[in-house]
């Protein structure tokens, strides 16, 4: 290439040269947001920025939180306790808004426990909001039983504030919303009848206020009110149909449980009865033959066995005056 197009271009790469340089310069030494520190009085030199971007720490998000907390009066507040905020993963924009707003509304928060509610994963800058205006939380519908037996469902509002003290280690709204549900079902359940929970519904939310329900947890709770009070179902009725539907059942298990004892007795009594008929049948089989081996023996003689059917037709008269229209066994019936 020709030594003169060379020349020709050469100033244009010394022009390309110096803007990566001030590009590089700049980045590195961040002079305008020097100098912005400085017109806002806050001292702070370009070693500082440069080192900063050493540290892989954001002299961009550094510096305005410096200035700003320079301006609303916290001067305690140093360059080192931001950047090792930074570099712990906390959120230094956050914290110093919650520094200034607390500031600002007489709350008590310093730095060290703003940025351990910062790094806790608890939003600092809301929880001041919320100690300065308080939030209301809708508890979910709760379903209680008056003695009477009578279904309640109740929705209440919380109105709570953020406790500052409580939010490192504090319960958060669940366990409130947990705590005012428990403390509704214990009051609606110790109430005589659903009548006086329905006209008297503050003694729900005075009842409950007085048992402490915010004792550690991050709220402060200020007030319950009732919302709506809804009549569910007859429980007690419901119960009451269903003892009865059971003790139908075990008394019916019951008597059918005997009625089957009584059946396999009468089965039993008459097999006992066919058993005793038969052996009267075998016994009666067994009599002419004892009386041929008596005869052969010579136990027995011929004026037995005629005193013996004599017997026999006695017996047959009987029974013939028993039953007039029967016959005696070779005689006439009576009365021909």
């Amino acid at each position: 290439m020709d030594i003169s197009v060379i020349s020709s271009f050469f100033p244009f790469l010394l022009v390309g040269l110096g803007i990566i340089f001030l590009m590089v310069f700049f980045y590195y030494v961040p002079f305008f947001l020097w100098l912005s520190a400085k017109v806002s009085g806050v001292k702070i030199s370009l070693i500082q920025l440069f080192l900063m971007r050493i540290r892989n720490v954001p002299p961009f998000t550094i510096v305005p939180a410096m200035i700003e907390a320079h301006k609303a009066g916290l001067n305690t507040i140093t360059r080192d306790e931001l950047e090792a905020h930074y570099m712990a993963g906390g959120h230094v924009e956050r914290v110093v808004h919650a520094l200034v707003s607390a500031s600002k509304a007489n709350i008590e928060l310093s730095f060290q426990m703003a940025t351990g509610i910062d790094l806790a994963g608890r939003d600092v800058f809301e929880a001041v909001q919320m100690s300065v205006n308080p939030k209301v939380i809708d508890t979910p519908p709760v379903a209680a039983v008056a003695k009477d037996g009578i279904q309640l469902i109740a929705k209440a509002r919380v109105t709570v504030r953020a406790n500052i003290r409580q939010l490192v280690g504090g319960a958060g709204e669940d366990t409130i919303l947990a705590r005012v549900g428990e403390g509704i079902v214990s009051s609606i359940g110790s109430s005589e009848n659903h009548k006086s929970v329905l006209e008297n519904p503050d003694s729900i939310s005075k009842l409950v206020l007085r048992k402490g329900l915010d004792a550690g947890t991050a709220f402060e709770i200020l007030s319950i009110d009732i919302a709506d009070i809804d009549i569910g179902k007859n429980i007690g009725a419901s119960l009451q149909i269903d003892q009865a539907n059971a003790d139908k059942n075990i008394a019916q298990a019951k008597a059918e449980e005997r009625r089957a004892m009584a059946v396999a007795l009468e089965q039993e009594m008459k097999a006992k009865a066919e058993e005793a008929r038969a052996n009267v049948i075998q016994a009666e089989a067994e009599v002419p033959r004892a009386m041929a081996e008596a005869f052969r023996n010579g136990n027995l003689g011929i004026m037995d066995y005629y005193r013996m059917k004599n017997i026999q037709a006695d017996t047959s008269m009987r029974e013939c005056i028993a039953n007039p229209d029967g016959e005696s066994i070779g005689h006439e019936p009576i009365g021909k």
